[in-house]
């Protein structure tokens, strides 16, 4: 729960390539202001930046490349291959994404902007959630996110399989959310439960915290 007075922080996760995007989408059509963890776990580890230096500090010069940005497949293929080494990595850069999404929290609140979606993939793992009011998980069928990991990142099922399977199990994101959205392909039925709960979010936002 946040401690921000007057604010509604939805947490928006799930496995990967079940299609949060997608999610996303809708709910800031819907008036969510939308901060994406993706994006701020790219900005803390840009060229010259603390959280890059402890990682190659850790991980050897190998996860550089030549110009001293982060070579993500390099590091990909280190820690998606070894639990305790993808662990660590987590405790060096969760604790700088999770300044900026509190830097961006506060901000949007001071900007009068009070229904806040926070998108990210590792929401629990970091524990980001416990800052949040309403925690909704997108799934989808492991052949499905499989297919959609391998084109979206030009990996191999291999690759693909290896991330999938450093995730949390899908029983774990249903005892965990308020809401659950599968998301197969039917673009359509997932748009509309979107748009549903995210009115659903607003009306009980409006009714009990504003």
């Amino acid at each position: 729960m946040n401690s921000l007075e007057g604010l509604m922080i939805v947490g928006l996760t799930g496995q990967t390539g079940a299609g949060k995007s997608t999610v996303s989408k809708i709910f800031s059509d819907n008036g969510f202001s939308v901060i994406n963890a993706d994006l701020i776990a790219r900005k803390v580890v840009e060229k010259d930046t603390p959280c890059l230096s402890e990682i190659s500090d850790y991980f050897g010069l190998s996860v550089l490349n030549p110009d001293g940005t982060l070579n993500r497949k390099a590091l990909a293929g280190i820690v998606f291959t070894d639990k305790a080494k993808l662990e660590t990595l987590d405790t060096i850069i969760y604790p700088y994404i999770t300044g900026e999404i509190l830097r961006l929290i506060r901000k949007y609140s001071a900007d009068g902007q009070k229904l806040i979606l926070l998108d990210a993939p590792t929401l629990f793992e970091s524990h980001a959630d416990d800052f949040c009011d309403i925690i909704i998980s997108v799934i989808a069928d492991s052949e499905i996110r499989m297919k959609r990991i391998t084109a979206r990142d030009n990996i191999s099922d291999e690759q693909a399989r290896q991330r999938m399977d450093s995730q949390l199990s899908e029983e774990f994101f249903r005892s965990h959310s308020d809401y659950i959205i599968e998301n197969n392909g039917l673009i359509d039925a997932v748009n509309e439960i979107s748009k549903e709960v995210s009115d659903r979010i607003k009306d009980y936002y409006h009714n009990t915290v504003a």
